[in-house]
């Protein structure tokens, strides 16, 4: 092992909070004079089953981990996915079935191993433990938690006083989350800075019955391609994990470049001394140098060079991508009002939406971009000229030829 000075500076890299940082770095000094690894644990709740880079954030930090030589644990949800994590919720989430639940976990299970180690990850479920307590035994520990330390959560006295339904199964979520520390032992829990109080949770319910608490070793939250909200499959502002190359690479330069030093440190591998110099630079080539280290960890070398080149093929240098069409397009027949033309009308003609509905929900989930520049406004009306390239989907591509 790294002495422990050294594992603490490594991993501090991105980090939000250490939760106290004191008692981490006297658990790693502890660790390499007795040679035995923290345990460290993080919690996936099954109930989406696509992982994208912001999912990743965490996974990767938990691979410095493994790399240190500590040993990752990797719980999955299944029992506590029947009551739904209600964080930053305003409603009850639906509560999944076992079928789901299952599924969600082997695709879950397929997409971070392409992050973590295999061999060294130690996977289980909490309903192990969770699903074999009497109600007795829930009694008791619900005896070590008080009502007003679970109002303390914000989702949930936000709840109350906006007068949105709080179900009392959603209350036991943080306990539950806490009493899979307290099986595991855990030294160290992982997590987003959103799930701060079911870490912190678990701490306090180990001091309670006799355990050392655990560290809570939180990571930002990734905001997404539109630079507001964070990266969210359902605000279709995200990059996921196993995407086509070009498709990672092409969503990758639309981010805004105020977000480029948070995606280097926390989504790549770049010393942060290098980060800098590049941030320093073009912010097209520290763009394009930022979409090349993403796509390099999750499809290798030759697949994020290849991405590459298409780029700039298609984007610097105006070619044709390889796969694309010219299509032409009437403005009079498709409505042209003061020289733009609604978005929606333009992928019917060019076949990519056989109704508005559905080229709305192309717009809306990111998927279409005109000239690199991708448009999530439904309603909106854009200007087209001849050699204009629209890219809607995974990989179709069409070069616009104009007529009045």
């Amino acid at each position: 092992m790294l002495p422990a000075e050294e594992q603490f500076k490594l991993l501090k890299r991105g980090a939000a909070e250490i939760v106290p940082e004191d008692e981490f770095l006297e658990k790693l000094k502890r660790s390499v004079a007795t040679n035995k690894p923290l345990k460290v644990k993080l919690g996936l709740d099954p109930s989406v089953p696509d992982l994208h880079i912001g999912h990743a954030v965490v996974l990767r930090k938990l691979r410095q981990f493994q790399d240190l030589g500590h040993e990752v644990i990797i719980i999955i949800g299944d029992f506590t996915a029947m009551i739904g994590d209600p964080t930053g919720r305003i409603k009850t989430r639906p509560q999944l079935s076992r079928e789901e639940v299952e599924r969600n976990a082997q695709t879950y299970a397929q997409q971070y191993c392409t992050i973590l180690d295999p061999a060294k990850t130690k996977v289980t479920f909490n309903s192990e433990w969770l699903s074999k307590l009497s109600f007795e035994d829930v009694i008791r520990l619900a005896s070590q938690v008080t009502v007003a330390q679970l109002l303390e959560r914000e989702d949930f006295s936000k709840r109350l006083r906006e007068g949105h339904e709080l179900r009392l199964h959603e209350i036991l979520y943080p306990l539950c989350q806490a009493y899979d520390s307290v099986v595991l032992n855990a030294d160290v829990e992982m997590g987003g800075v959103d799930q701060k109080f079911n870490i912190l949770m678990g701490r306090e319910l180990q001091r309670r019955l006799g355990q050392e608490p655990q560290v809570g070793f939180f990571m930002p939250l990734l905001v997404g391609l539109d630079g507001k909200e964070k990266m969210s499959k359902s605000l279709g502002n995200y990059v996921g994990i196993t995407e086509h190359p070009k498709e990672m690479f092409g969503k990758l330069m639309s981010i805004p470049d105020e977000l480029m030093r948070d995606y280097f440190i926390l989504c790549t591998d770049v010393p942060e001394e290098e980060v800098e110099r590049i941030l320093d630079g073009h912010p097209m080539e520290a763009k394009k140098r930022l979409a090349w280290e993403i796509v390099r960890i999750y499809h290798g070398e030759d697949a994020a060079n290849s991405a590459k080149e298409e780029f700039e093929r298609v984007f610097s240098r105006r070619e044709l991508p390889k796969d694309a069409y010219d299509f032409v397009v009437s403005l009079s027949e498709l409505g042209e009002e003061d020289g733009k033309l609604q978005l929606a009308k333009l992928l019917r003609a060019i076949g990519a939406a056989s109704s508005n509905r559905e080229a709305h929900r192309l717009i809306e989930q990111g998927a279409v971009e005109i000239n690199g520049k991708r448009i999530t406004d439904r309603f909106a009306k854009v200007e087209v000229k001849t050699g204009d390239i629209v890219r809607f989907g995974k990989h179709r591509w069409v070069r616009l030829v104009v007529k009045p």
